[in-house]
């Protein structure tokens, strides 16, 4: 799985983070993973990939007599998580999305993704328009002189 890493993430618009809520180490491994999916959609923690969109799903929300990771406890590790954001305008202490999801009862499962789809949009939007334009059309209404310019074009050729 993991010689996949590079063209798996290349091109991804969000990324969902999944952990057991029966599994404490899997909460601990969301940290692994985080950093794996940024090195290889970023290179590093720049301004965008500090803030590109993140979703935390905490699975098996159907198994809550077996939970041995707390909601507050997922929530601690979202908000160290999105500490040191801050780019686009997202805050830092803007906990990343949380959701605890059941893959077999489908409980939360739309939601989430909904919120990932959502937050690609918004980092998307953001994106293009922190990104320097090559051309910048004229204002509405301005008529250009081509004449001009193949005129100015054929006397350099001439």
């Amino acid at each position: 799985f993991q010689s996949l890493g590079v063209g798996f993430y290349r091109g991804a618009d969000a990324c969902i983070l999944v952990y057991d809520i029966t599994d404490p180490d899997s909460l601990e491994n969301l940290d692994h993973w985080r950093s794996e999916f940024l090195n290889h959609v970023g290179g590093s923690l720049s301004d965008m990939t500090r803030s590109f969109p993140f979703v935390v799903l905490g699975n098996k929300a159907d198994k809550s007599n077996d939970r041995l990771v707390s909601i507050s406890q997922a929530e601690q590790w979202c908000l160290k998580a999105s500490s040191g954001a801050g780019a686009l305008g997202i805050p830092s202490n803007q906990l990343l999305p949380l959701f605890e999801t059941s893959a077999k009862t489908a409980v939360n499962v739309e939601e989430a993704f909904r919120e990932a789809a959502t937050q690609a949009v918004v980092y998307e939007e953001k994106r293009r328009l922190a990104t320097p334009q090559l051309f910048v059309p004229p204002p509405e209404g301005t008529t250009l002189n081509l004449d001009h310019a193949r005129s100015r074009s054929m006397r350099r050729n001439g």
